[in-house]
């Protein structure tokens, strides 16, 4: 059956046959077919609604929502891709050769600290700097590694993941893949709502995955009462995991607002991608020992450890200053306020309070995409980033200028009515 999945012989929807069915036709004990059915739903392929049935997946685990992602042709102004704007990033020159420097003086062999101690005290000090209660860090392969690990660590098949809606594809696809449940959390501009929390909490959310700021697609960033009101609201569920991610640091100019600490179990992580470079897939975390001593002992058993010498260039480029963070959040604030401003003006709302995206709420996605292409504008259909959230489109503004703005919001404006107008038709 997964291979059918995988190949698309078994498309999106299709009903299962029953397991009494399917064991008498293939002779097998039925116990057979519901272990099989249970490890499909465990490995996010299938899910079953009762006595509805059991039916593939509308969004496989086999079949990542980045697949479901337009290819933008040539030509086209390409503001689907969700990539950093290329002339922010520091060159990796100096750092690297720095980092081969210190390895040539000390090499890293079987046996050394995962963490190198001045990545740690440097990670330890920017946590400090932010309000994130005490605790000891770890080193991960990027954020969506931080996350799985800490998921892995605590919870296990069946149990449910508070995900926000609309929300990163990243996480939405990881939660089924580990054979979990995803409890929608509805976002506004200052994060996850309180009540959707709340709600998601009294159905059984073991644990709950919060985006600090740049929320993607939404650009949602925490706020403080937003932050008092969720820290109220947890401290009441003591024993739901919470698990952070800040991979905006470095990327946006608005305060930090952290959340941990309420709760027995939780982790904060820091992506180096967005202000550094995706290509060096490092993630620095902190959160509760007991959480923390978990993801390192399962690490040991895999990769061991994140390369010494990403650690050691990711020192230089924190230490060098070849990035000017503040000159970085300004370069994307200006390109996304004047977006949102533009469209505004024209009467489209948008969402865009940090980080690099601006969310366009639509009445038809197909529409819209189809009218700016042919505008010669590629944009992301919000179909990859929504569960129960009304429909969206997700504008990335790395690779625009603030020239382009007026042109881009009158083909937005311009799409967004015909959309709507094909809707009410």
């Amino acid at each position: 059956m997964e291979a059918g999945v995988a190949s698309g012989a078994l498309p999106p929807g299709s009903l299962l046959p029953p397991m009494r069915e399917l064991a008498g036709e293939l002779g097998v004990n039925p116990n057979t077919v519901a272990a099989a059915y249970r490890t499909l739903r465990e490995r996010g392929v299938i899910e079953t609604d009762g006595r509805r049935g059991s039916r593939v997946r509308s969004r496989p685990s086999s079949t990542p929502r980045d697949a479901l992602r337009m290819t933008v042709p040539e030509g086209v102004r390409d503001l689907a891709e969700g990539s950093p704007d290329v002339a922010l990033l520091p060159s990796l020159d100096g750092p690297l050769a720095a980092a081969a420097r210190r390895y040539a003086q000390r090499p890293t062999l079987y046996g050394a600290g995962p963490v190198a101690p001045e990545l740690a005290g440097l990670a330890r000090a920017g946590f400090d700097a932010d309000g994130v209660p005490s605790g000891p860090v770890a080193v991960v392969s990027g954020a969506l590694d931080g996350i799985e690990r800490v998921l892995t660590a605590h919870l296990r098949a069946g149990d449910a993941v508070a995900v926000e809606d609309p929300g990163w594809g990243g996480a939405l696809d990881l939660v089924p893949a580990l054979g979990l449940r995803v409890l929608p959390v509805a976002v506004d501009d200052e994060g996850p709502r309180t009540d959707a929390v709340a709600r998601a909490l009294e159905a059984g959310a073991r644990a709950l995955v919060v985006t600090s700021r740049a929320q993607n697609p939404t650009g949602a960033a925490v706020s403080a009462p937003r932050a008092a009101e969720l820290r109220e609201l947890l401290a009441r569920h003591p024993g739901v995991l919470l698990i952070e991610d800040d991979h905006g640091n470095g990327i946006v100019d608005l305060p930090l607002h952290p959340l941990g600490g309420v709760t027995r179990h939780w982790v904060l992580v820091r992506s180096t991608a967005k202000a550094y470079g995706p290509d060096l897939r490092l993630a620095v975390l902190t959160g509760d020992a007991v959480t923390l001593d978990r993801l390192r002992g399962r690490q040991r058993l895999g990769p061991g450890w994140v390369s010494r010498l990403l650690q050691y260039a990711v020192v230089e480029l924190w230490t060098s200053g070849a990035v000017d963070p503040a000159a970085v959040a300004r370069s994307y604030a200006a390109r996304r306020d004047a977006l949102v401003e533009a469209l505004g003006e024209r009467g489209v709302r948008a969402h865009g309070r940090s980080g690099l995206h601006v969310w366009v709420p639509v009445v038809d996605e197909t529409v819209v995409v189809t009218r700016l292409l042919s505008a010669g504008w590629g944009v992301c259909a919000g179909a990859v980033f929504r569960v129960e959230s009304g429909p969206g489109v997700r504008l990335t503004v790395s690779q625009l200028t603030v020239e382009e703005v007026p042109v881009l919001a009158d083909a937005v404006a311009a799409a967004a009515r015909v959309g709507a107008g094909a809707r009410s038709d």
